[in-house]
């Protein structure tokens, strides 16, 4: 693959969405393919196993361009695959989410009984389920069989939904609202 047929899949990857492009003529396909390929993964905009049905045809190819344009604009500001190694595995995680869930259901049964402090519960029910979408974020980020996107999109949700700071330092998140076992309902 030659470093003019990277530039060109670069160039290809780049242009906004609906941008039409033609098929490249037949002889030249396989090297297109195979540049935009190895270009898409190595910017984590494609998974690895995608190469057998993406792009698999010159007849889907500009369909196929788009959805990758399409991904490389969403994944712009995604963090890359690396940020995972930053996060507790996924067993871990799995072991805190099942927490989350078992104190939901703790609050929901007390919420039923004191109704008088209703307005409470309901607060800590809210600031759980919050947290258990960082951790669900986490959890799908640490999924190793979910194509790249996928968990590059996870990593972006966490960011966005804890703030850099914390996402940038590896500051873990809570996973039940513990502010409030002092004074838990």
């Amino acid at each position: 693959m030659s470093a003019s047929d990277l530039m060109l899949a670069a160039a290809l990857l780049t242009a906004p969405v609906g941008t039409p492009e033609q098929a490249p003529p037949e002889d030249q396909w396989p090297a297109v393919r195979d540049a935009i390929h190895k270009t898409a993964v190595d910017w984590e905009i494609m998974d690895p196993r995608e190469t057998r049905y993406v792009l698999a045809t010159r007849e889907d190819f500009e369909l196929d361009l788009n959805l990758l344009r399409k991904r490389y604009s969403e994944l712009a500001d995604a963090p890359r695959l690396a940020d995972c190694q930053r996060l507790p595995e996924r067993k871990i995680v799995n072991e805190l989410i099942r927490f989350n869930r078992a104190y939901r259901k703790y609050l929901e049964d007390r919420q039923a009984w004191e109704v008088d402090r209703a307005d409470l519960f309901y607060t800590a029910i809210q600031e759980t389920d919050r947290l258990y979408r960082q951790w669900d974020a986490v959890r799908d980020a640490q999924c190793d069989f979910y194509y790249v996107t996928v968990r590059r999109a996870a990593l972006k949700k966490l960011r966005d939904e804890i703030g850099e700071d914390e996402f940038s330092t590896g500051h873990m998140l809570h996973y039940v609202p513990d502010w409030r076992f002092a004074s838990a309902p």
